[in-house]
């Protein structure tokens, strides 16, 4: 084993301390609007990656491209890259439209009554079928303004309610970027990382049901107004999240979701073919920064490996953290606290990955459980920092509604992520590994 060196996590901190430092400086002295989301994290990572080239001069640059090069080449980097451009086309090729249709649906049959948990329900079911958090509060937070105007609830409310359901489907979705990044960085299936994460996430749902229908009874509401639904434009969605629960491979069940969105969307006029066609391009157009990420990360992951740094850092995580119910809980507080510092769950995933690894093996715990506890502790986290990426865009979309809140008005009425943490939390101290592992 090598030995520790503290000192190949630089790369790491210069990361952190620009990229942060940057995002804080832009967003809160500067005060220009979404200051975080201003900072080219490409740019970061590249400057993390020369401060990583410049370490260990014993190490000829030819050497250290060679170690980049198996890094970036690895088997689940590879297939990671390929899945990200999968998944970009479909959900260029479905379109708006069918996401709106999936939510109009559902809205249309439901009590106005209970249209806090429906949004809840429906940005579960949205976000589960398209793998993406932000893309589902773009969709359904203008329904959720409209919902808060027309029944009286209040706006923090409704749209609390959407970014902790896209939470959920960031979570577990088969097509998401973090499960993706989670499970190929684990080396598990997906199949059996969302077995396993299910557990986790549906007590924290139905709390969070419970909740919302506790808040809105006896609340006096009136007619919800839905727009038009387009129930054929449902059916990618369907198809896509009946053939991840199932266990058919990922490329497949892609495949399938972007042929039959293509024929739908074209068929019932959705879009013309020259459309479609630019709208994959821009779907995998789309996936370029999260996949510079990934490429990038596993470059400098694969130096400070070489130069020692995970080493340190796990043994620093050691000697803190006892047990393998302390390494679990250890591995979830680091996926944490770099989401928090990047505000990128799927880069604080593919940054902790490695570590996670190690402290895995070392704990006897199974990838199922060690890719379960990065993607559910990363989406709390992600799930409520204010800079984050889902929150901007719920308060861009409240600010043209003509709607101005805060994160701070919401970050209370985010019930979903608060659940989650306590059952990640009882699901490590409380359930027995051998009860979920074969």
């Amino acid at each position: 084993m090598k030995k520790g060196n503290p000192i190949a996590l630089l790369p790491i901190l210069v990361f952190l301390v620009l990229y942060l430092g940057l995002g804080i400086t832009f967003e809160y002295i500067m005060h220009i609007p979404m200051g975080f989301y201003n900072i080219p994290i490409v740019v970061a990572f590249l400057v993390a990656l020369l401060v990583a080239c410049l370490q260990n001069h014993k190490l000829k640059f030819d050497d250290k491209l060679v170690l980049m090069a198996k890094g970036v080449g690895d088997k689940n980097i590879i297939t990671m890259i390929l899945i990200f451009m999968a998944a970009g086309v479909f959900v260029g090729t479905v379109g708006r439209s069918s996401a709106e249709s999936v939510a109009y649906f559902v809205l249309s049959i439901i009590p106005a009554q209970y249209a806090v948990v429906v949004l809840f329900v429906v940005a579960a079911f949205v976000s589960l079928a398209m793998g993406t958090s932000v893309g589902t509060i773009t969709l359904i937070t203008p329904i959720a303004v409209a919902i808060a105007a027309s029944t009286g609830f209040a706006v923090p409310l409704c749209v609390g309610a959407v970014v902790g359901g896209a939470m959920f489907g960031d979570n577990l979705s088969f097509i998401s970027d973090t499960t993706i990044a989670a499970c190929n960085g684990q080396g598990c299936q997906m199949k059996d990382k969302f077995r396993e994460n299910f557990w986790i996430a549906l007590p924290a749902a139905i709390v969070t049901v419970i909740i919302l229908l506790v808040k809105c009874a006896g609340a006096d509401v009136s007619n919800v107004v839905v727009g038009d639904y387009n129930l054929i434009q449902i059916i990618p969605y369907i198809l896509v999240l009946v053939g991840g629960i199932i266990g058919i491979n990922v490329f497949v069940v892609l495949v399938i979701g972007i042929i039959c969105g293509s024929v739908i969307m074209v068929a019932s006029g959705a879009t013309a073919m020259t459309d479609l066609i630019a709208s994959m391009g821009s779907g995998a157009s789309g996936m370029f920064e999260t996949t510079m990420v990934a490429i990038l990360v596993s470059a400098i992951c694969a130096l400070i490996a070489e130069h020692g740094g995970f080493v340190a850092l796990l043994n620093f995580i050691k000697r803190i953290f006892k047990g393998k119910r302390g390494g679990k809980l250890g591995m979830g507080l680091l996926v944490g606290a770099m989401d928090i510092a990047t505000a990128n769950n799927t880069v604080a995933i593919v940054m902790a990955n490695p570590i996670a690894k190690e402290m895995a093996e070392d704990y006897d715990i199974s990838p199922r459980k060690a890719a379960s506890i990065l993607d559910t502790f990363s989406c709390v986290a992600q799930g409520i920092i204010p800079y984050g990426a889902q929150m901007l865009v719920a308060l861009a979309a409240c600010a043209e509604l003509g709607y101005e809140v805060s994160a701070f008005d919401i970050i209370p009425n985010l019930f979903y992520p608060y659940m989650l943490l306590l059952s990640v939390l009882v699901f490590i101290f409380f359930i027995p590994e051998k009860k979920r592992t074969k």
